[in-house]
């Protein structure tokens, strides 16, 4: 039974890291081939954020209904069927002769993408006990930390040496081993009847959700005084109220938002909102600075914030195996956000003559931080939630990590875009690094004020069973842990 289990536990992680790495890496990677489909399909450079835009809202659409689809047709199922339509519908951008053809197979991406994530995150936490779970969230630490860093590497080396195809091309053998390796080794795990699908639910969060993100995705680009981006800002924001209202009157909802009653868990999704909207907010901000102000390739910019995910895997270590269980996950998440924070602070001293292995060692301390962020919240954020609720759990995790990283990247690029990032000097245009920098303050803002939340509302007393199985953990804490969320 005991070599079951954990050939569970390695099943499971091997083809949810294979699953998130493919989504996430697809944020970044394809963003660095835009130019190059502008003209490709001979069409305006604005033009071509449709293909962004369209995985990025479909993504968003179809989180809220993942949890539900898991629970009825069995984790196992879903989270395979999710890689095949990801892995089939990247083969297919790869082919597309046209930039409709593209938008529409970016779309069946988001899809896939948008189920397989938070399906593969329930099931990873439920064959994990929670005094394993600091372990199963340093396994997140590859896909969470390498994918956005590897991206723009990566496609910058195909649209400059290959083809930007290659761009999609390369889900193929990673969506191809995980089908396989899932296919032989996962087991099903029943879980309790979900009930009727909350069609009302899923039409207020999944229109919601996506008319936001593709405002918050679009303001920077069009302006904030745009009729569209207003319209969709407004129109999403209200259909999530309703959404509220609604689910909250159900039995049986399907974007289960009682679950913020649970005091770590919504401590923690506090937490990681604001930490998300400061850390994806300033890999894309200094994405921007290394080439639009330093005047970096498109490679060059990708290997110099490469060192912010070798931060991340070396914080991990640290975290898991030293820190987390002596310290708990408040004062290990206020540390890591004040790191965070350093950071960021450090960002606004590179100029056109700062050595740039002076940035890189910044964004490698960006990711020590961060690791002290990802890895406790989400090893506590479960803790007290039941096994029956974590396919719920999961998708109100994965919706606020997709909601947390665009925020920060529409606050940081509104901020650059406030400050103008190009100024005249002697009739010349040049890059205003003034506005990079203060962009980067803000981000440090963030990341403090996310630590400041930390200290007051997250307990370790509600976490300790995430804490056991190390010298210096706290077996018997001074106040009573938060009941567990059936």
């Amino acid at each position: 039974m005991r070599r079951r289990e954990m050939s569970q536990k390695m099943a499971v992680a091997v083809v949810y890291v294979a699953a998130m790495f493919m989504t996430i890496m697809d944020t970044t990677i394809v963003n660095v081939a835009l130019p190059t489909l502008a003209r490709q399909f001979h069409t305006r450079p604005e033009a071509v954020d449709a293909v962004v835009i369209g995985f990025l809202v479909s993504l968003a659409v179809f989180i809220p209904a993942s949890g539900w689809i898991g629970d009825r047709i069995g984790g196992r199922r879903t989270l395979l069927a999710a890689i095949a339509l990801f892995t089939v519908a990247s083969a297919l951008c790869g082919t597309a002769a046209s930039l409709g053809e593209l938008v529409v197979f970016r779309v069946l991406q988001g899809v896939g993408g948008g189920l397989m994530t938070p399906v593969g995150l329930a099931m990873l936490f439920r064959v994990f006990p929670p005094s394993e779970r600091v372990r199963a969230s340093s396994i997140l630490v590859l896909p969470t930390a390498l994918a956005p860093a590897l991206g723009p590497v990566l496609g910058g080396i195909f649209v400059t040496e290959v083809s930007w195809r290659w761009v999609f091309y390369v889900n193929l053998p990673i969506g191809a081993a995980a089908l396989v390796f899932g296919a032989l080794f996962l087991q099903d795990h029943k879980q309790h009847a979900p009930g009727r699908f909350d069609l009302a639910g899923f039409a207020a969060s999944g229109v919601g959700l996506g008319l936001l993100m593709y405002g918050l995705s679009e303001g920077p680009i069009k302006g904030w005084a745009d009729s569209a981006v207003i319209a969709t800002v407004i129109g999403g924001a209200a259909l999530l109220v309703v959404m509220v209202v609604f689910e909250l009157r159900k039995a049986e909802p399907l974007m289960d938002l009682r679950l913020f009653g649970n005091r770590l868990f919504a401590a923690t999704k506090l937490v990681m909102l604001l930490g998300s909207m400061a850390f994806i907010g300033a890999l894309y901000l200094v994405a921007l600075f290394y080439q639009d102000g330093l005047g970096l390739s498109a490679l060059q910019s990708g290997l110099s914030t490469f060192p912010e995910a070798l931060g991340v895997m070396v914080g991990a270590q640290v975290v898991t195996r030293l820190v987390y269980p002596v310290l708990g996950p408040r004062r290990v998440i206020m540390t890591g956000l004040l790191v965070v924070a350093g950071a960021m602070v450090g960002m606004t001293q590179v100029g056109f003559h700062t050595d740039l292995w002076w940035a890189r060692g910044l964004l490698f301390i960006l990711g020590f931080g961060m690791s002290g962020v990802f890895i406790p919240s989400q090893a506590a954020s479960m803790a007290t939630i039941s096994p029956a609720a974590t396919g719920r759990a999961s998708t109100i995790f994965n919706a606020q990590r997709q909601l947390g990283g665009a925020i920060g990247v529409a606050v940081l690029t509104t901020v650059l875009a406030a400050l103008n990032p190009l100024h005249a000097v002697a009739g010349h245009v040049v890059a205003n690094l003034g506005a990079y920098h203060g962009a980067f303050l803000t981000s440090a803002a963030l990341a403090v004020t996310g630590a400041f939340c930390a200290a007051i509302a997250v307990r370790d007393a509600d976490a300790v069973s995430t804490m056991t199985g190390r010298r210096g953990v706290r077996r018997q804490p001074a106040e009573a842990p938060a009941q567990t969320v059936a």
